[in-house]
């Protein structure tokens, strides 16, 4: 067995990381396969098959707001350490740049790739949509939220300045937390009803699966609310000090609650759109999101920091690929539904094997990438 390597930054966090990377793969891959958004390659129809169009649903929930949540976290530290013209430099080289390659040849070369299942050729199908301008961020969109975001913190903290504090340091936070501040949960479910609500109203106007400037805005106000929460909570480390005691009750309350869409799903199937509208659907769903992300970010924190938090040679080289992985994680995908597409298996088996290929995939890829010289600067 390999030694751990030592640890330099918070292991349980970069767990986190991997694990919603790898996340954000199988969200897509079971989209091929009969679960329910946007891909660019599909075997099955959209939301042909109930356990995916779920298992899409609850992974929507809360994994991409935990990104937001964990990028909010690491913002103010890193201003405070670089300070505003250089942080401002980082992020548009370390997300202007993939967002610009992506849009401009990775979306488009994805989008031909998926196109060889029909029989048109790769290489002269990649120059056609490049000529057909059939550019787009794909799920590089977090990348362009997050440089909104960024932008937006520094408006605020020249509008206010933080107070003097000490150089925020990631430590060890395997020994006992000190007393956390987190809110009590009859705040948190205070703050879960009002996110739910707005995200109703704002799903009145511009419904989930409708793009602005390629941004779901359906889903922002829980995005924008964690990322606010995550830079809040950087002062007092506060991700890293989570404890049982305050994630069970939120385990209980998102468990009871994911498992009522799908009896909704069956029993009113057809009365209204969960998307948006003025119907009591569109507003369950409003709410259902916001109640199963608490549970499990707060679940997952505490797991992380208590039984996940012991780094390896391997956790560790996973961790620095995690964000190429995530921007090459399409035409990996993609190639891996494509060499599937002749076997003679369930689509939940060519979900799980072509997942776990695919992320394989992902982060070898990734890992090569960083090793070009000079890529790490931006990856």
């Amino acid at each position: 067995m390999s030694a751990p390597v030592p640890a330099s930054r918070n292991a349980a966090i970069d767990h986190i990381r991997i694990l919603l990377t790898a996340l954000v793969v199988f969200h897509h891959v079971a989209i091929a396969y009969g679960g329910s958004g946007g891909w660019y390659f599909r075997e099955q129809p959209n939301a042909s098959n109930l356990l995916l169009v779920l298992f899409n649903a609850t992974n929507q929930s809360w994994f991409m707001g935990f990104f937001f949540l964990l990028a909010g976290y690491f913002t103010p530290p890193s201003v405070e350490r670089k300070g505003p013209a250089r942080y401002a430099a980082d992020r548009l080289l370390r997300l202007g740049v993939p967002l610009l390659v992506y849009f401009f040849f990775i979306s488009t070369f994805t989008i031909a790739l998926a196109r060889t299942h029909e029989g048109h050729a790769l290489w002269s199908g990649w120059a056609q949509m490049i000529r057909e301008r059939e550019f787009g961020p794909g799920p590089l969109w977090f990348a362009e939220a997050l440089l909104l975001l960024a932008a937006g913190y520094l408006l605020w903290r020249r509008l206010h300045p933080a107070p003097a504090a000490k150089r925020h340091v990631i430590h060890d936070t395997s020994a006992a937390p000190r007393t956390p501040g987190l809110p009590s949960f009859r705040a948190l479910a205070f703050t879960a009803v009002a996110l739910g609500l707005v995200n109703f109203v704002v799903r009145l106007a511009i419904p989930v699966g409708q793009d602005v400037l390629w941004l779901q805005l359906g889903y922002f106000p829980c995005y924008l609310w964690l990322f606010a929460a995550g830079c809040a909570a950087s002062r007092s480390h506060l991700l890293e000090t989570v404890t049982f005691a305050q994630a069970r009750p939120w385990l209980i309350v998102s468990a009871l609650v994911a498992v009522t869409l799908p009896v909704l799903v069956v029993v009113q199937r057809g009365v209204g759109g969960f998307l948006g509208g003025w119907n009591l659907n569109a507003l369950f769903y409003a709410l259902w999101d916001p109640f199963v992300a608490a549970g499990a970010i707060l679940g997952l924190l505490w797991f992380a920091r208590t039984r996940w938090s012991r780094a390896t040679p391997l956790t560790a080289a996973l961790a620095r690929s995690a964000f190429p992985a995530f921007i090459v994680h399409p035409p990996v995908a993609v190639a891996c539904s494509l060499l599937a597409a002749g076997w003679t298996l369930p689509a939940l088996a060519k979900f799980a094997l072509v997942g776990m290929l695919a992320t394989a995939g992902s982060f070898a890829v990734g890992g090569l990438l960083r090793a070009i010289p000079g890529a790490a600067r931006i990856l």
